[in-house]
């Protein structure tokens, strides 16, 4: 994607109709006047509190049962 600026609208309407459709590089060149999107990017996103990620992390704060950790430190000792 790029972004070309002209001094005079009549230059970019010349320039669009010249150069949209054209082939260049082995692809089909698309070339329009850029169009203000809506904000956010034009999709949804939703957050949620405390953070995103980790998937099945405890909130912070909290405390993490250690049943798993003890039993690795077990199965190390026994090797």
């Amino acid at each position: 994607m790029a972004f070309v600026e002209f001094s005079t609208s009549s230059e970019a309407e010349a320039a669009i109709e010249k150069f949209n459709g054209q082939e260049f590089g082995g692809r089909e060149l698309r070339v329009n006047e850029a169009t203000e999107r809506p904000r956010g990017g034009g999709f949804e996103r939703s957050f949620s509190p405390g953070g995103g990620g980790g998937g099945n992390r405890p909130p912070k704060g909290t405390s993490r049962p250690k049943g798993s950790r003890r039993g690795l430190r077990a199965k190390k000792r026994s090797l």
